[in-house]
């Protein structure tokens, strides 16, 4: 539970949905206390602002210690809590990445691409094909001499 939580962090940090995990998930953490809520809302804010400085040479490395932060902190939070409160707060945890999961929607940014689902892209000969679930886009093998 505590690592699909670090990569629902990890997964919305500067999408659409972004706004409404990291609401939920300050709320999950703050378990009714402002001042823990306002502390994880602004680690939060850390998080996604290192994602979104990232360059193209880091970005996997911060996205892998950003989602190691975080499942650290949701096991941490819940290692905190007795028998009874730790399954309560599993299964508010559940709720908050089930919304995510149903709400997320695949967005990008300016100039940039976005593909939800699964995505293969192969390249052989100098062709290149991309296939995503029932869809494929290609390009054709160039011609061989015999084709001119």
């Amino acid at each position: 539970m505590a690592a699909t939580g670090g990569t629902a962090v990890v997964q919305a940090a500067g999408t659409s949905s972004w706004q409404g995990l990291q609401h939920a998930v300050a709320r999950w953490f703050g378990r009714g206390q402002e001042d823990r809520e306002l502390a994880a809302r602004e680690r939060l804010a850390l998080s996604a602002a290192a994602l979104a400085e990232s360059d193209a040479e880091t970005a996997v490395h911060i996205r892998a210690r950003e989602q190691a932060i975080w499942q650290a902190r949701f096991e941490t939070a819940l290692e905190s809590l007795g028998d009874d409160e730790r399954e309560s707060a599993v299964a508010a945890l559940r709720v908050v990445l089930r919304e995510q999961a149903t709400s997320s929607a695949v967005s990008a940014g300016d100039d940039g691409q976005a593909i939800g689902g699964s995505v293969h892209i192969s390249a052989h000969h100098g062709a290149a094909a991309l296939r995503m679930g029932d869809v494929n886009v290609s390009h054709p093998s160039p011609p061989g001499p015999q084709q001119g």
